[in-house]
């Protein structure tokens, strides 16, 4: 027999473990032992280890060598402090076995109350408690908890043999059914379970046990236990504790009663008791919603001596663990036991709040209110979002891309969604897919739905920059352009009629929904004051527009980290400009186009050096190959031709010569500038021009002009010299000097091998990851998501690595060019400017791997802000979970 212990004893005012455990015996294991030695009322009980559950699953789904010997010892103490035997006719002890992970999954797990009950125990409770109703009201439970549980017949066929009888008695509550009514549904019961369950009921408690311990191991990789770890980042091998604990019974009359509470309102925060309770009720009634249950309060009217002990229980036990908790309570013939005590889940306002006036209580430090809140969290107070007090029906779900939530009306083109814009219209724009051509529709829209697409698909990008709800990806819609209509199965919704997006959830509801914006209170501006004392990494933002970069600085951006030129390009006065540009026949033609559109630029630059004055803007030159700003087809060659007096069949045939199989690795970033030098001119011209304005006006400006897309040092050196020869004559044009950089985006394998070279002409690196992952991985961002959550699903990939940094490819390739750029330039400013500097994990690794700064979508800066300083006090991936 082994001789590893699996088994951690708590009774009698003492417990073998303690609170510090949590990973040996769980969540609801390390609390029940602590509330134990701090003399709290807990019925006696053991806990089976999570290394217990993780051999079982090791050794086939059998008990690890001398586990069940040391759970029989166990119970024989549980049984001496409770002065009563498991099985025992005369004088029966029930027990119930719940799970317990060492962090909290709430209902994704079993428990099987009640154990111990067969037809001679329960004669023995009944002569023990002389109170037949409910020796038959909780053995009737048991039997169909422990056959939906443990034997795997259905809740539902429980439930409707229960309706059933309270039907044929016109009663509505369960506490109507009398002792007979309860004798004849265990009966019932028994007999279902005989025709549906494959093994039979079993009749010895011994039996009853180990089945019940089986099941709640077994309970830990059903489908839902693993949907939530994923959504979560739970590893699957942590396992789950099984508590074994003695019965109190909360169903023996109008002296009994079970509730949940907390210690402070989990919605808002505000520190007063909250919670709920039934009187004459097992806990599965609070939760399950068969009746309505009592505010906490009124438990000082109905027992106020039991509600003086408990508030006493909850004060001294927030006390001791220094924060919000949530609690489980039994009351047996007016006696109070304690089932249950563990952090709280919050809101993020809540979150916020307690942490807070925390610190102002005296309970815990700034630093500990930092890591109180999750930067996940701050997602919620950023966004509106979707009334979690509505009841709403979801027609289909995709990816929430974007969070918030969204109303609008209806449409399916971009051009359509900026006209209904300027009316002032909320639209939502449908679209099978999003290009850079719909940039202009999806600013105008109120949200954006696709049916194809993954996280880091444009639509997502793009809309995550706009700060815009957006759910990708949502495979179950039917895009038909042509009939004006988008299906989900039969239902047809139609051009026009109102949705609602809920970008938290990735749910589309027909209909308009209700929507809430949480405020930013002063919580929040005390708290990420506290965060920013904290963080070495620097958090700069992804802004294109003035506008953008205004709401980057709301939220605390250090600088922009990447101002992408060509989203100025898509505007309707300026397109034609571009467009013109691209069919010229020379040099000439083309710079007289891009002379046009030089002042816009300008202008652009301008405005974002003003809105982020003293802070650093780095600024891509043209990035995207030059067919995506022409027509897609013959009809709309066209309407270009009539715009811009070129012939049609001239157009339609640079769309066909500028046709790539592979644009992603085609003609692009700097090979634009290399090809067309007039390009990189004009855009160097319109940078520097700006930031001399911006000098004139006695402000300070800070341009950075990055290089995408190199995979040689001469590449950034043939741009380099372009930049430079035209930023001393516009500086010498305007009699100022300014400061500026000149550096690249490291986005491809090659370049990051080469990152010694090409730290001599840069002065500063910015990795794009979105392409890096592209490239080191081999995978179409845009393409990808139709597989890819089937690898994931499968555990063949952990996380999707566009949302993700894939830290053993890709981000040891950031390691590799930042140890090589450094070497060859010590000074070198390195960041990060792909999605993945919004992503907590990911901005975790760049802190660990040296990097300068982070860049991100504006609506993510706090959240970057948060985990950096996660990072920086040592939080772990094992500790956020």
């Amino acid at each position: 027999m082994s001789s590893k212990k699996y088994v951690y004893l708590f009774a009698a005012g003492k417990a073998e473990g303690h609170g510090a455990w949590r990973n040996l015996l769980g969540g609801k294991g390390a609390g029940l032992a602590e509330m134990t030695n701090l003399g709290i009322p807990v019925p006696p009980g053991f806990t089976i280890t999570t290394e217990a559950c993780v051999e079982y699953f090791n050794k086939g789904s059998e008990f690890p060598d001398g586990l069940w010997e040391q759970a029989i010892d166990a119970l024989a103490d549980v049984e001496r402090a409770m002065g009563a035997k498991f099985g025992d006719a005369q004088n029966p002890l029930l027990v119930s076995v719940r799970s317990g992970a060492r962090v909290s999954m709430p209902g994704m797990m079993d428990t099987v109350l009640n154990i111990g009950l067969t037809d001679e125990t329960v004669q023995g409770l009944i002569r023990k408690t002389n109170n037949p109703r409910f020796a038959y009201d909780s053995y009737r439970r048991f039997v169909a908890m422990f056959s939906n549980v443990v034997l795997g017949v259905s809740h539902d066929e429980f439930e409707a043999l229960l309706s059933k009888k309270k039907a044929e008695l016109g009663v509505e509550l369960d506490t109507d059914l009398g002792t007979d009514d309860l004798k004849g549904l265990v009966s019932a019961f028994k007999e279902l379970v005989r025709h549906a369950s494959a093994v039979p009921f079993p009749e010895q408690p011994m039996d009853q046990l180990r089945m019940s311990i089986d099941a709640v191991f077994r309970s830990w990789n059903v489908a839902r236990a693993i949907t939530y770890r994923k959504l979560h980042n739970i590893p699957e091998t942590w396992g789950t504790a099984a508590n074994v604990q003695a019965m109190v019974f909360g169903n023996m009359g109008s002296n009994s009663g079970t509730g949940v509470a907390f210690t402070r309102h989990p919605s808002t925060g505000e520190r007063r008791f909250f919670g709920e309770f039934l009187i004459n009720a097992q806990g599965e009634d609070v939760v399950a919603g068969i009746r309505t249950p009592e505010p906490i309060d009124q438990l000082s009217q109905e027992m106020p001596e039991v509600y003086t002990q408990l508030v006493d229980i909850y004060q001294r036990l927030e006390q001791h663990y220094k924060d919000m908790l949530d609690l489980e309570f039994t009351v047996q013939d007016g006696k109070l036991f304690m089932l249950q005590t563990r952090v709280g889940k919050r809101t993020a306002v809540a979150a916020l709040r307690i942490a807070v006036e925390m610190v102002q209580e005296g309970l815990i430090d700034e630093k500990t209110a930092v890591l109180r809140v999750e930067p996940e969290q701050l997602e919620q107070l950023l966004h509106p979002m979707v009334d979690p007090s509505s009841t709403v029906k979801a027609i289909a779900k995709g990816l929430p891309a974007s969070p918030g939530a969204a109303v609008g009306a209806v449409v399916f083109t971009a051009e359509e969604a900026v006209a209904r814009g300027q009316k002032g219209e909320k639209v939502i724009l449908v679209r099978p897919e999003t290009s850079p051509d719909d940039v202009g529709g999806m600013h105008a829209a109120q949200g954006i739905l696709t049916a194809r697409g993954g996280m880091t698909s444009h639509a997502a990008v793009v809309a995550r920059g706009m700060g815009k709800c957006c759910v990708v990806g949502c495979k179950e819609i039917v895009v038909d352009e042509e009939h004006g209509e988008f299906r989900v199965g039969t239902l047809r919704v139609k051009h026009g009629e109102t949705i609602t997006l809920n970008g938290n959830t990735g749910e589309v509801i027909v209909g308009e929904g209700k929507l809430v914006t949480p405020e930013l209170s002063g919580n929040f501006a005390t708290f990420i004051q506290w965060v920013d004392q904290h963080r070495r990494l620097g958090v700069r933002a992804n802004a294109d527009t003035p506008t953008d970069a205004r709401v980057a600085r709301s939220f605390g951006a250090e600088g922009i980290g990447l101002c992408r030129t060509e989203h100025m390009f898509f505007a309707e006065e300026r397109l034609p400009f571009m467009q013109e540009m691209i069919l010229a026949e020379d040099r000439n033609a083309r710079v007289r186009a891009l002379d046009k559109l030089f002042p816009f630029q300008k202008s652009d630059f301008y405005g974002i050096f003003k809105e982020m004055e003293g802070y650093a803007v780095t600024i891509r030159t043209l990035d995207p190959p030059l067919h995506e700003f022409l027509p897609k087809t013959h009809e709309e060659a066209e309407e270009l031709s009539q715009k811009i007096g070129v012939p049609a069949e001239r157009i339609w045939d640079k769309v066909q010569e500028l046709h790539e199989t592979n644009p992603m690795l085609g003609h692009r970033g700097c090979r634009l500038g290399i090809s067309y030098p007039e390009i990189t001119e004009m855009q160097a011209h319109a940078i520097i021009a700006a930031a001399c304005e911006i000098v004139k006006e006695g402000r300070k400006v800070v341009p950075e002009i990055m290089i995408p897309l190199v995979v040689d040092i001469r590449e950034l050196e043939h741009q380099r010299q372009i930049v430079e020869r035209v930023a001393q004559e516009t500086m010498a044009q305007y009699g100022v000097k300014v400061e500026y950089q000149v550096g690249t985006m490291i986005e491809l394998p090659r370049a990051v091998l080469l990152a010694d070279e090409i730290a001599r002409q840069a002065e500063f690196f910015s990795f794009g990851t979105n392409d890096l992952t592209q490239t080191v991985l081999g995978l179409s961002r845009d393409d990808a998501g139709k597989f890819l959550p089937s690898y994931i699903e499968q555990g063949l990939l952990k996380d999707d690595p566009f949302v993700v940094l894939d830290q053993p490819g890709v981000g040891q390739l950031v390691e590799i060019g930042v140890k090589k750029g450094r070497a060859a330039r010590p000074s070198l400013k390195i960041g990060i400017c792909g999605e993945h500097g919004g992503e907590p994990q990911s901005v975790g690794f760049f802190h660990r791997a040296g990097l300068d700064y982070v860049s991100c979508s504006p609506y993510r800066v706090p959240i970057a802000r948060l985990a950096a300083a996660h990072v920086a006090l040592g939080k772990s991936l094992s500790d956020t979970v």
